[in-house]
């Protein structure tokens, strides 16, 4: 099965990416992700099997045992690719929390034998992909507030014509740290 690990954002901050996204789509062709899947990927694991997956679940117990909620903080627009054919995303600055999270979870990912993709870590929330940036200023844009996000999951994702579905499998909660 193809599988990532993210961490799931609040339902109001959804509500603010959705938003924004609605103002970018007015000016930015391309495919623009479903609200339903927003998410801040820690790890992308791949095809794995359902040993791996077991693993993959201890991995996080482990990683956020000793985690906080990660506090959530827009940081502008970056994009993959070309602009002519580019995935856009926004950014999340670098919080303490969510990059310990991010590296523990991939040090108990690999210390399991567990695979995953280990570009380094950029938090970020894909918004679009296949997209055609315009040559000029993109519109006036309203962030999402600051958050706290709480729930780490395993995501199982399958891909279709209409984009990717995913399913979650596990999740371990993030105690409340007063962000």
């Amino acid at each position: 099965m193809r599988a990532f690990i993210a961490l799931e954002l609040p339902e109001g901050f959804v509500e603010d990416v959705a938003a924004m996204a609605r103002v970018l789509g007015a000016a930015v062709e391309g495919r623009f992700v479903a609200r339903q899947n927003y998410h801040v990927t820690l790890a992308f694991l791949g095809d794995i099997g359902e040993a791996q997956a077991r693993e993959a679940m201890d991995a996080m117990d482990e990683a956020c045992a000793d985690a906080v909620e990660v506090p959530l903080r827009p940081d502008g627009l970056g994009k993959f690719g070309r602009a002519s054919d580019a995935t856009l995303w926004m950014g999340l600055a670098p919080a303490p929390e969510l990059t310990s999270l991010a590296d523990r979870l991939r040090e108990a990912l690999g210390s399991r034998g567990v695979p995953f993709d280990d570009k380094p870590f950029l938090p970020h929330i894909t918004l679009a992909r296949r997209v055609r940036l315009p040559k000029g200023p993109l519109p006036e844009l309203a962030f999402p507030l600051p958050s706290a996000a709480a729930r780490v999951t395993l995501f199982r994702s399958t891909l279709g014509r209409d984009g990717a579905q995913y399913k979650p499998l596990y999740a371990a909660e993030l105690p409340d740290d007063g962000v």
